[in-house]
Parts: structure tokens; sequence; C-alpha cells
């Protein structure tokens, strides 16, 4: 079964730093992203890595995060630095078998999901 689980989440002062890590297990795909959550909204994106090595940020996060993959392990980690108040949320890995292409996939194009783990950003 197709497992996907986030770690690293937290509580940091504006300006501190956090990196998120998601292992995925049984997993065989091409692209995994990122994305947060706050309360009574719905998802947005952060990023992607994908098989061809492609990587794409939402403007939300400015330049201020960095995705990478661990292929050998597959495992994906979302470096985040000089955090503000406005990134609090539950972050979400996420994991589908499309892409071979650079294309910003939106949640709906995704299957596997991870249960998320909360980041607070305090001011």
């Amino acid at each position: 079964q197709v497992r996907l689980a986030e770690s690293g989440g937290g509580s940091v002062q504006s300006g501190g730093s956090l990196r998120l890590s998601c292992r995925a297990s049984a997993f065989r795909g091409h692209t995994m992203g990122w994305f947060r959550q706050r309360p009574g909204e719905g998802r947005v994106r952060v990023g992607f890595f994908n098989n061809v090595g492609c990587t794409e940020y939402s403007e939300i996060v400015r330049g201020r995060f960095t995705i990478s993959k661990d292929n050998a392990d597959n495992k994906l980690y979302l470096q985040m630095s000089a955090l503000k108040p406005e990134d609090t949320g539950i972050y979400y890995c996420a994991a589908t078998q499309r892409g071979g292409r650079c294309y910003f996939h939106g949640e709906g194009d995704y299957n596997y999901w991870g249960q998320g783990t909360q980041v607070t950003v305090s001011s």
C-alpha cells in the first residue's frame, strides 16, 4: 500500500527555518509535491519535484523554499527559510504518477497524500 508520511513540522519565530520531510512507501511515480492548508481553506500549491528534474514554486513562498528529493530512499524534502506568519498551516506531501514534463499540477492530479504536519510561525 502506498503511504506518505510527513515530519519536521513545529513552531518557529518569524525569520526562522524548518525542514520538512516526506517518506514515501511502496510508490513508483513521477511527481511529488508540497501543499499548504489553513483552517477553512483548501490546499494551495507550494511546489513540486518531478522525474525529469523540474521544480516549480508557488509565488506565495517567494523563493524562500527549496524542494529536493532523495531518490534512493524515496523521500521528499521542503527546506523553508525566512519564514513568515502567513506560512503557518498544515503542510502535506503528495504524489502522482503524472509527470515527464514541467507542469505545475493542482491537487486534483495527485492521488496519494500524507496526513500533514503542522507549521506555526509566530511574529
